[in-house]
């Protein structure tokens, strides 16, 4: 009889390791494989059975227990591999998990205890492999090398990961964010975590693998095997919570994970996800995974196997006993010891745990793994309640108690995270249903208990999907892919379908996506309408150079300044600052499919129409502008010359509108004939602004002021005064130009249109001749509609001083006279204001006329010229 073979075959992902157990399991007549998890477990399961039958192949774990009658292979979770069935051939994968601190000592176990009758495999990583050559020197070592090459890839945002990606997180919250992003920005991602159900994680891996999406959202369960179609995986962090403390991740872990990317000859990339803080991958431990050169372990996780089921003390102190020498460790914080020794300290359960049968049951109790993960305390309490249950008469659990706990569970409603604690908390039923001797019907049990998991997998993974993939977007990407040319639809209302998918409307010559979509979702649909409605544009351009006037409009949006030229309602033009006032460029709006030609072909229409419409509301100041730049005026009138030609840059300049101080100077040099020449472009030289009366209408005022916002580089405005209103109140903090060029002059708190002032100072000029004073009346007053200060100041506007007459002392039930008096000559700038001695004999001799004698000041004014006291002796 020939020696078993005991093999250790050591290498990097992606080197063909499991996949040559299972062909070497295959020429044995039976066989057994422990895996770290129940999802790569499940996996390996089904590919066995494809080989081998369903009658032919065993799934024993945790949770799940697939017994045909007369199995030869068995595909188990490490844990649960039934070391008592004799088979000839054993593997077990992951062997360096030998070294995790909570999980270890099973690894450990397997290392020194498990063997098929003919041959035995340990895989995992070369890091394990001095210490088999140490505690097991009869395994002959076989080292793989990576069928691919493993490299790294300089940092990249979410929105930037090429397709086929996985990202890895380490908790279900940076899980979701991560795919709720990568739904905004790609269209969508499948899930997978450990705490999954297999159900749910199949659908979701086949999510992936069918291409529906192009990205998967993991937790570090990814590394242990899964095998996916996936070019680069991402780490969202580069430190993780083990259980009992958040460290970084070695240079080993990044590399098991990281070498899910690349799969058989195709070439893998690995990197971080920039902008996440704290996840800058190191130099050095760059070079270590691409490289595969890691740390061997130090120590192996172990604990004793021959255990002492007397009492509950003695099991503890067998489950505490230390190892023998360096090369193994005892297992530090392990969850069931924690449970063992809670339900030891209570008294109940300790009175009932006195035989070795008791003992061994109260282990396996304590052995239930806690799914939920509540609190310790939580478990503690479930876990006594049914030990106590099978320490009673029955001896078993009762099962209206079970239809209790297990039927609660029964209801598909909820979020996500309702689901999946749902989903935890039946695992630990299904885990209880795999005791046949805890149950009077284990196989009833087990049955509900599967079909309750499955139906809350189906609604979980359904519930993923709604909010982690949009459907619309994922398929639309992969038929972009596939297809040059797409089935489109533009209805009525300009609604457009495209492969029977609503995406958005076409507005004008712009995409408006569906209002649901963002982020990457927006440029996938804007891609899938670039793709298809080329022939649409077209068609629409043709039309809009053929289009009569009426069907454009400037318009700007409801509470912005945007101003846009629109075609038959639609935006398609925005106005933007030109090289001169009157002269603003126009480019297509955000969004626009135009391209080419057909931009050009726009705006020349565009520029066309506007031009027009500013001659139209804008005429004289047009034309004025017009012959500044070189026309010639009609006709045998004069042209603009000298400093008249000027006034009226600076006139254009100002939209129109220009106060008279700044070019007074100017105006008092100006001849008559030069004056013509302003006059026959409609300029009024008035006593207060230059301007263009037509320009004060509504229409006018509002597109010389949405020019000057442009000029100016504004997107907003102060509310306009309303049409035929004389005067308004000045907002606060308003630019007071925006009140000149809008046809207003600002006096103190109160705006007045220019017009309207300037027929004020027409009023009053014959009452203000040779300096006389003039009391104003009701009927000037009402010219401006104001009284009081607000119409003192509006005479101010117009050079005249204001001097209230007191009269409450002598006349008490007469109002107070408003007299006025002109102020003389505006300065022009820079004129000083220094006054002569004229000028200040008459204001000291005006000063004198109106000294009130009552007054106190009076009073004073007697005493300061009195003569000083005699202070002699």
């Amino acid at each position: 009889m020939s020696t078993p073979r005991l093999a250790a075959v050591l290498g990097p992902t992606n080197t063909g390791k499991t996949h040559y157990a299972v062909e070497r399991m295959m020429g044995h007549v039976s066989g057994m494989m422990g895996f770290p998890l129940r999802l790569l477990a499940r996996e390996i399961y089904d590919r066995v059975v494809g080989i081998k039958g369903r009658s032919r192949v065993a799934l024993i774990t945790g949770e799940e227990k697939i017994l045909p009658d007369n199995p030869a292979y068995f595909i188990c979770t490490v844990e649960s591999m039934p070391l008592d069935r004799p088979v000839a051939f054993l593997a077990v994968d992951e062997i360096q998990m030998c070294a995790d601190p909570q999980r270890g000592h099973v690894f450990t176990d397997r290392l020194f205890r498990a063997r098929g009758s003919q041959e035995t495999l340990l895989l995992g990583a070369e890091t394990v492999a001095p210490l088999i050559r140490k505690l097991v020197p009869e395994a002959e070592i076989t080292s793989r090398q990576r069928f691919s090459k493993l490299g790294y890839a300089a940092p990249k945002k979410l929105s930037r990961l090429p397709r086929r990606s996985a990202v890895v997180a380490f908790s279900a919250d940076d899980v979701y964010a991560n795919a709720e992003l990568i739904r905004r920005q790609r269209g969508g991602a499948a899930i997978v975590m450990g705490a999954l159900s297999p159900r749910t994680r199949n659908a979701q891996v086949a999510l992936y693998q069918s291409g529906d999406v192009d990205y998967i959202v993991a937790t570090d369960a990814i590394g242990m095997g899964l095998n996916m179609d996936i070019d680069h995986v991402a780490f969202a962090g580069l430190s993780k919570f083990d259980g009992r403390r958040r460290r970084a991740l070695t240079a080993a872990e990044i590399a098991q994970i990281a070498g899910r990317a690349g799969r058989h000859m195709n070439d893998g990339t690995f990197s971080t996800i920039a902008g996440e803080t704290g996840a800058e991958m190191a130099p050095e431990i760059i070079a270590q995974v691409e490289e595969h050169r890691f740390p061997a372990l130090r120590a192996l996780s172990w604990r004793s196997s021959a255990l002492d089921f007397a009492s509950p003390k003695s099991l503890i102190r067998s489950l505490e006993e230390l190892p023998q020498g360096k090369l193994l460790r005892p297992v530090q914080g392990a969850v069931d010891l924690a449970i063992l020794k809670a339900h030891a300290a209570n008294s109940e359960i300790a009175a009932a745990a006195t035989t070795p049968e008791a003992v061994r049951r109260l282990w396996d109790v304590a052995q239930i793994p806690d799914f939920r993960k509540i609190s310790l305390d939580d478990h503690v309490g479930l876990t006594g309640r049914i030990y106590r249950h099978l320490t009673g008469e029955a001896g078993v659990l009762p099962h209206a108690w079970m239809a209790e706990n297990v039927t609660r569970l029964e209801r598909v409603d909820g979020d996500i995270d309702t689901l999946a604690a749902r989903i935890a908390a039946i695992r630990i039923w299904t885990y209880v249903s795999h005791r046949k001797d805890w149950l009077d019907d284990a196989a009833h049990w087990s049955g509900v208990t599967r079909a309750i998991e499955d139906k809350l997998s189906d609604a979980l993974h359904d519930r993923l999907t709604q909010r982690f993939v949009d459907r619309r977007t994922s398929v639309l990407m992969r038929q972009l892919k596939q297809r040059d040319e797409l089935v489109v639809a533009i209805g009525t209302g300009d609604e457009i379908e495209v492969e029977g998918h609503f995406i958005g409307r076409l507005k004008g010559f712009s995409f408006l996506p569906d209002r649901a979509a963002a982020g990457q979702e927006y440029r996938t649909l804007e891609a899938a309408a670039e793709r298809t409605l080329h022939r649409q544009i077209k068609r629409r351009v043709k039309e809009l150079a053929a289009a009569p006037d009426d069907d454009f409009a400037l318009v700007c949006e409801a509470g912005v300044l945007r101003p846009r030229l629109s075609w038959r309602g639609a935006p398609v033009l925005r106005l933007r600052a030109g090289a001169a006032p009157l002269k603003p460029r126009l480019e297509p709006v955000r969004g626009s499919l135009l391209s080419g030609p057909a931009v050009e072909r726009v705006i020349a229409c565009g520029q066309v129409w506007l031009a027009a419409h500013m001659r139209a509301e804008l005429g004289r100041l047009v034309a004025l502008a017009a012959e500044l730049e070189g026309e010639p005026p009609p006709g045998d009138a004069p042209p603009l010359a000298g400093l008249a030609r000027g006034v009226a840059f600076r006139l254009v300049e100002h939209f129109g509108i220009l106060p008279r101080a700044t070019v007074d100077a100017d105006l008092k040099t100006v001849d008559a004939a030069a004056r013509k020449a302003l006059h026959r472009h409609g300029v009024r030289i008035g006593a207060g602004c230059v301007y263009q009366p037509a320009l004060l209408k509504p229409a006018p005022t509002r597109l010389r002021l949405l020019l000057w916002a442009l000029a100016e580089g504004r997107d907003s405005l102060p509310d306009l005064p309303s049409p035929g209103m004389v005067w308004a109140e000045v907002a606060p903090g308003a630019d007071h130009r925006f009140y000149e060029v809008a046809g207003f002059r600002v006096c103190g708190n109160k705006a007045i249109r220019v017009d309207m002032l300037e027929r004020l100072a027409d009023a009053v000029r014959p009452l203000g001749q040779d300096g006389k004073s003039f009391e104003a009346t009701p009927e000037i007053m009402g010219l401006v509609g104001l009284s009081g200060e607000d119409f003192a100041k509006a005479m101010a506007a117009v050079g005249y001083r204001y001097r209230k007459t007191n009269t409450a002392a002598t006349e008490p039930d007469v109002a107070p006279r408003h007299v006025f008096t002109w102020k003389g000559r505006r300065r022009a700038k820079g004129e000083s204001g220094k006054a002569g001695p004229a000028r200040r004999q008459r204001r000291s001799k005006r000063e004198r006329s109106t000294a009130d004698p009552d007054s106190p000041f009076a009073a004073l004014a007697a005493l300061r010229k009195a003569p000083a006291p005699d202070s002699s002796p």
